[in-house]
């Protein structure tokens, strides 16, 4: 049997300016996505990239006063230095102004397309929003303005290129009402299968060279006109596995491969869900298998943006508050349908409560209590420990629900199995009191001491298995956790702690607490 391949990406974004915490989102959720396919044993391609071809990025580069280029290499640096402050195992980065694999798959795509004779040329006038990169008619406007971006289109009036997307109305109505193009959650999928009875119109796929101020791909034969900044971003799935350049990681990431899986956010659903099959039908190609969709993180109600400057930075959040706290935050907090609220004091309250107080405390106690009951030899014990069989549960479907949920795109029903091992080792540790069982082995009582055995040993194998379960979701305080519960000779390291309490304003950091004053 041959190991499946697994193609997850992200979507490319705009660097007209430093990246936001809106994005570090979707990087976490396709990490996690990443490190849960290679745990199952399959080939993983995580690849992620910037969009450096933009009308927008000119306008911001024209406003800080400096080069195109120089502008764009300086906000996609920032861009790609996230994978450290992130914990991503990121493969490979394409960047559509700098990759020579780019240019070249663009323009194979376009000729692809071209033979199939769905690009015409014709005069066009249509309002059109800059921060969307995206035409509009009249009743898709909120009293005349952009939902997206609350900014008035610009009337613009040129010939450009054009795809016939009416073409594909029924085939790509087809392929999602099937779901052999899944769209996750149910939700977006509605809206799309919606957007597609309301009747594709073909689109503009061309900008003129003077509108781009000479600034991206020109237009195969046509030097007036530059490709449009979305035809030319969608291509990178397919651009960065050679698809222009030859190679053979085109055949094993998008032809070969069974899984290729896009992450986006719903702002640019139609671009994904119907745009781009239509046009990697047009090209011959194999569509995505599976677009999966979130929705907006927010602050006090306005969509974290560069555009709106409603922006919190997640490598200076990383630096201050910590890679594990910032990745539990959003995987814990942001539901699989629905804008999330962002504040420091969410962020704080749910690392200190369960990182720092419910699993950091676990770890530390357990470790704890077998150094001192046991002077840091784990039992082997395999007898059931008495009362734990809710805990024994806990870890024996962890990994079922895991997988049941990430298949879902619910990384909150995910991290939710990984923490019903630590509540009910918490649980089982209060109800249990093993200090009580230490206490009556001391006076003499053998039989006890056998089951203080099963206890501890029942313990630190739901620690291990509490970090095997977490690392696609917190690689780094997995590994410390593994590191902790490890043995070498025999004997587990000293216990330290695995999570620092996070400092509130006019407060001090402070280790988790380890509740000794029960555990004696």
């Amino acid at each position: 049997m041959t190991t499946p391949h697994t193609y997850i990406t992200t979507t490319i974004p705009y660097v007209n300016a430093r990246p936001h915490l809106g994005f570090a989102l979707e990087l976490v959720q396709a990490d996690v996505l990443a490190r849960h396919h290679r745990r199952h044993g399959e080939h993983v391609r995580f690849q992620t990239g910037t969009d450096d071809n933009s009308l927008k990025n000119v306008l911001a580069a024209e406003a800080a006063g400096i080069g195109v280029q120089e502008f764009v290499d300086g906000n996609a640096a920032a861009f790609i230095a996230l994978a450290e402050p992130l914990s991503l195992s990121v493969d490979d980065v394409i960047r559509t102004s700098r990759d020579p694999r780019h240019r070249a798959g663009v323009e194979r795509f376009w000729r692809a397309c071209a033979d199939t004779g769905d690009l015409y040329r014709k005069h066009y006038e249509g309002l059109y929003c800059v921060g969307c990169e995206q035409f509009y008619t009249p009743t898709e406007l909120n009293d005349g303005r952009c939902l997206e971006h609350g900014t008035e289109p610009q009337q613009v009036a040129e010939e450009n290129w054009f795809f016939r997307l009416s073409r594909y109305t029924d085939q790509l109505h087809d392929l999602i009402a099937t779901s052999a193009l899944r769209i996750e959650p149910a939700e977006r999928r509605n809206e799309v299968l919606a957007f597609i009875a309301g009747g594709l119109q073909d689109f503009s796929i061309s900008r003129s060279t003077a509108r781009a101020r000479g600034w991206g791909i020109p237009v195969p034969g046509d030097p007036s006109q530059v490709i449009y900044v979305w035809w030319d971003a969608l291509g990178n799935y397919l651009t960065a596995l050679g698809y222009g350049t030859g190679g053979e990681d085109h055949q094993h990431w998008w032809t070969g491969a069974e899984h290729r899986i896009h992450l986006v956010g719903k702002g640019v659903l139609r671009f994904h869900a119907v745009y781009w099959p239509a046009m990697l039908l047009s090209a011959g190609q194999p569509l995505p298998t599976d677009i999966l969709v979130h929705d907006y993180l927010t602050v006090d109600g306005r969509k974290i943006s560069k555009s709106s400057g409603v922006t919190v930075d997640p490598a200076a959040l990383a630096e201050e508050y910590g890679t594990d706290a910032i990745r539990w935050w959003l995987l814990r907090e942001v539901p699989r349908v629905g804008d999330a609220d962002f504040t420091l004091d969410r962020l704080v309250a749910r690392a200190n409560d369960e990182l720092a107080n419910g699993l950091g405390n676990l770890v530390n106690r357990v470790v704890a209590m077998i150094h001192r009951y046991r002077e840091g030899q784990a039992p082997a014990s395999e007898a059931l420990a008495p009362g734990g069989e809710g805990l024994q549960e806990a870890c024996r479907q962890a990994p079922r629900l895991i997988d049941t949920a990430l298949a879902e795109f619910d990384f909150r029903k995910a991290t939710s199995a990984v923490w019903g091992i630590v509540d009910e080792a918490n649980r089982y540790i209060n109800h249990i009191r093993p200090w009580e069982l230490a206490k009556t082995e001391r006076d003499g009582d053998e039989r006890t001491g056998h089951q203080l055995d099963a206890v501890l040993a029942a313990l630190i194998r739901a620690c291990r298995t509490i970090a095997e379960h977490l690392a696609p979701f917190l690689p780094n305080a997995a590994a410390h956790i593994t590191q902790q519960c490890a043995t070498s000779d025999g004997r587990l390291p000293d216990p330290s702690p695995v999570f620092q309490r996070i400092a509130t304003p006019g407060s001090a950091t402070t280790p988790e607490s380890d509740n000794k004053e029960s555990d004696k």
